[in-house]
């Protein structure tokens, strides 16, 4: 029987213990953490072995395969043990993807590539084909495929889980961006978080497609270092493209297999300039894997994305509320602010994850009247921007945030949350900052009534 050890006992752990255990594997999962009640009841349902609070190294290394956590760098020392004793050490992705006979498209991107995902996904579905969602969103693709199997599997798929990447061949990968973000994870070497995002395109050859945003700079740096056999489908916001995809302002135009296509921003759910090209990137990659110019129409209208992404919270007297709590860096938050009409109540701030504040004074500009800080350390935020923005106050309550909003705020304002920082000093996480806003909002709109 083959041995397979798992070290993170998350999503993407006990997924890949329970794909392996239906397989036949003798599985092994540590975790050096407190694994939940839940997933303990999973592991003990399929009498899967496990242990938490620390490691048994020898237990962990008498295996022929280590599937890490994503969270776990290849730096770790358990990890490099592994290595060193010349056992693989690979991704639950890598290893779902070794038992699905479905085709493949995979995304990744440092901002926009959940809100593609998960368009391309609603696009597939809306025209009847037979598609699962995995990767950094949802469910674990190892844990679905213990369930079922797809013809087409639509996979978000971050920097972390890339690295841990051996034979993954996607039909289609899409590249959204890449701007300087977890580079702790990477000696704080652009270059190799830009090689870590390239390594997803490695193994494809002439059958396969890639899509990529022409005007970003790093993509076209790492493109440059590798020799790619897939066909080529640039998105730009320049000037209209063979084989790919253009946004001229008003609107999409698209070169697809079946022929040319031409939507009106208004016929799409989505607002902003970089939400225009995660349209086209979805639309182009739903038409390649055989979503007809109906399904594609019908879809871009009716999407709804997923929470704490530039969502719609409310409205009072005039004043919409924007919750984009998930815009947890700058380029992010630069996003946000580019996609709604002056003026703007911008709602920022949190754990700050090295940020250069200045990218985002063309954004502010005239265009900020009021900068609510909210976290606990609130003195880069206000020193970014004391001489950009008229007024700033700061509070470490989200439920005076929105007060603020709504004292300041005026009919045709938009208030918008996008703290380009991690939500960790006041938060749980992004989620929570995000459903915290979205209350805060609905009480409001309870006393304003």
């Amino acid at each position: 029987m083959k041995k397979i050890s798992i070290i993170g006992a998350g999503e993407s752990g006990i997924g890949a213990a329970m794909l392996a255990h239906r397989l036949g594997y003798q599985v092994f999962v540590s975790d050096s953490g407190v694994i939940s009640d839940s997933r303990k009841i999973q592991l003990a349902e399929r009498e899967i072995e496990f242990e938490e609070g620390g490691h048994t190294v020898a237990r962990i290394l008498a295996t022929e395969e280590l599937v890490k956590s994503p969270g776990i760098p290849f730096e770790n020392a358990l990890v490099e043990q592994a290595l060193e004793a010349g056992i693989p050490v690979i991704d639950e992705l890598e290893f779902a993807s070794r038992h699905s006979k479905g085709r493949l498209i995979a995304i990744t991107g440092t901002n926009g590539k959940t809100t593609t995902t998960l368009l391309t996904y609603h696009l597939l579905k809306k025209a009847g084909m037979d598609v699962g969602l995995a990767g950094n969103v949802g469910q674990s693709w190892a844990a679905q495929l213990v369930e079922v199997d797809h013809q087409w599997w639509v996979l978000e798929v971050s920097s972390f889980q890339i690295d841990g990447f051996k034979s993954l061949k996607p039909d289609i990968a899409l590249i959204m961006n890449i701007t300087p973000d977890h580079l702790d994870r990477y000696g704080y070497s652009l270059d190799n978080y830009i090689q870590s995002k390239m390594n997803l395109f490695r193994n494809m050859d002439e059958k396969g497609h890639l899509i990529y945003y022409r005007e970003d700079e790093n993509i076209q740096r790492g493109l440059s270092t590798l020799s790619i056999a897939a066909n080529a489908h640039p998105i730009s916001l320049q000037a209209m493209q063979d084989h790919g995809g253009y946004f001229n302002g008003q609107n999409i135009r698209l070169t697809l297999a079946s022929g040319d296509l031409e939507v009106a921003k208004e016929e799409i759910a989505l607002t902003g300039d970089h939400n225009m090209l995660n349209v086209m990137s979805a639309v182009q990659a739903a038409s390649l894997a055989g979503v007809s110019e109906e399904a594609i129409r019908s879809g871009l209208k009716d999407f709804k994305n997923a929470a704490h992404r530039m969502e719609k919270a409310g409205e009072i007297g005039g004043v919409i509320y924007i919750n984009d709590s998930k815009g947890t860096n700058v380029d992010a938050t630069a996003y946000a602010l580019a996609a709604y009409p002056s003026p703007l109540i911008w709602i920022a701030g949190g754990v700050d994850k090295g940020n250069e504040y200045s990218q985002l004074y063309p954004a502010v500009k005239d265009h900020v009247k009021l900068l609510i800080c909210l976290g606990k350390d609130n003195e880069k935020l206000k020193a970014a921007f004391k001489d950009i923005i008229p007024q700033i106050v700061e509070t470490q309550s989200i439920k005076e945030a929105a007060q603020l909003a709504q004292e300041n705020g005026k009919t045709g304002d938009v208030v918008l949350l996008s703290p380009a920082c991690a939500s960790f000093d006041l938060f749980k996480n992004y989620e929570d900052r995000g459903d915290q806003f979205k209350e805060a909002v609905k009480e409001l709109i309870k006393e304003a009534k």
